[in-house]
């Protein structure tokens, strides 16, 4: 099995690492979207590397440099197109942070908390519709009221990479599963969507429930919060839910 390798992020490097570790054979090209750890690594043991700077570009360097059986996406951050996804044999199987059909497309671990809804990581493969291709494997995520946006997305890291490890050598053997998704029981989200449902309404009413979700959803330091405007002004707001002991 030949693979390509469209990594990115801290996950997409563990995962670039664990390949070279364990089945460095299997590798026929990275790509990442900047000359970073990623490519370095991958560099270092002479494994051919690609930079994504144009679809167009990518796709001459595939075709003339990295043949592969199998692509696989590593917490990749660009659209890919139908162009890519044919550019190798079997197709690609994307790295998701949700639990498929829930939460398809972005933040997905601030609309599993707004919406309370199934949590958890998937592999799938790769459509032209968003997240909606057939899923190989799913591990589902417990959480709580303590847990946030970055609890969550830090919970999705580790067990991705978890995940991606344990399955990764039915999917070399071509022993996987496929199982089309439902998809009018989960939900789909833009980024368009984020910073309007974010703000508070000073004289809306809410169920208590559902404001203290929406708070703890945007609870992520170094990224935006919740907000609401008053004289006008614009105030962030976030929030702190500890267990308390017994």
């Amino acid at each position: 099995m030949k693979i390509l390798l469209m990594a990115d992020g801290s996950v997409g490097l563990k995962l670039d690492r664990w390949l070279i570790e364990n089945y460095p054979e299997d590798l026929s090209a990275v790509v990442a979207t900047t000359e970073n750890d990623i490519v370095f690594l991958a560099q270092s043991k002479f494994i051919p590397t690609l930079i994504f700077r144009s679809e167009e570009d990518l796709l001459s360097k595939i075709y003339l440099h990295a043949w592969a059986d199998l692509g696989i996406l590593a917490w990749w951050p660009k659209l890919v197109s139908s162009r890519i996804l044919s550019s190798t044999r079997l197709g690609f199987i994307n790295t998701h942070p949700s639990l498929l059909p829930h939460n398809r497309g972005k933040h997905y671990n601030f609309w599993a908390l707004v919406e309370q809804a199934p949590f958890g990581v998937s592999l799938h493969f790769v459509d032209e519709g968003i997240d909606s291709g057939d899923v190989i494997t799913q591990s589902p995520i417990f959480y709580d009221s303590e847990d946030t946006g970055e609890s969550l997305y830090l919970k999705a890291q580790e067990e991705m990479f978890a995940l991606f490890a344990k399955e990764y050598p039915r999917i070399r053997a071509g022993s996987i599963v496929r199982t089309k998704q439902d998809l009018t029981a989960g939900s789909v989200h833009s980024s368009k969507e984020l910073t309007p449902v974010s703000e508070i309404k000073l004289d809306k009413q809410y169920l208590a429930r559902d404001l203290l979700n929406l708070l703890r959803a945007r609870t992520f330091p170094g990224h935006p919060g919740c907000y609401f405007e008053q004289d006008r002004e614009t105030f962030e707001v976030r929030i702190n839910i500890k267990r308390k002991k017994k």
